[in-house]
């Protein structure tokens, strides 16, 4: 399913000059091709007791359905927290041109729906791992992130207030 990109605006940094008159939305497209370029993300899962918890994965952003998915050892930790906490935390794992995503984590559970995943998974990742990756996949947890808000920021002098965005998904 093919979803309609958010709109940027500026965040809440007027202390660091973003939102002034050279302020220009960064497009979704920007961070769609950093999200989907990137090998390894950070997911921020948060515990029942309100603990972070912060770790690299492998993961697959699909722009298209505006969706990011990321798999795990049922037992992780991980999954627990997002069982016991759906709100996350992605990012790429670039800081000059960073993307962090906010949304909400589910187990996928459709057998169609993880299959999709797994493919997706394939064709970014299959070349490093081997032939086995797939059954690999299927047998751990697929966690689907919905995005409800990202943010933008470049580390460069020159564009860090003319180009830090929000978006907020619907």
């Amino acid at each position: 399913m093919i979803r309609t990109p958010p709109q940027g605006d500026a965040p809440q940094m007027t202390d660091y000059g973003v939102g002034g008159p050279d302020w220009i939305a960064l497009p979704w497209a920007w961070a769609g091709e950093r999200l989907a370029a990137t090998r390894n993300y950070w997911v921020v899962t948060v515990d029942a007791d309100g603990q972070p918890h912060s770790m690299p994965v492998w993961g697959v952003w699909h722009d298209d359905e505006l969706r990011f998915v990321f798999s795990c050892s049922p037992n992780a930790k991980k999954a627990r927290n997002v069982a016991a906490n759906p709100k996350v935390t992605i990012t790429n794992d670039d800081t000059v041109e960073a993307v962090s995503v906010q949304g909400v984590a589910t187990l996928v559970t459709d057998p169609e729906r993880v299959e999709i995943w797994v493919q997706r998974f394939v064709t970014k990742y299959g070349d490093e791992v081997g032939p086995d990756f797939a059954d690999f996949m299927r047998a751990h947890a697929v966690i689907e992130v919905v995005p409800t808000v990202a943010f933008a920021i470049i580390e460069r002098a020159d564009e860090f207030a003319t180009r830090a965005t929000r978006w907020r998904f619907s």
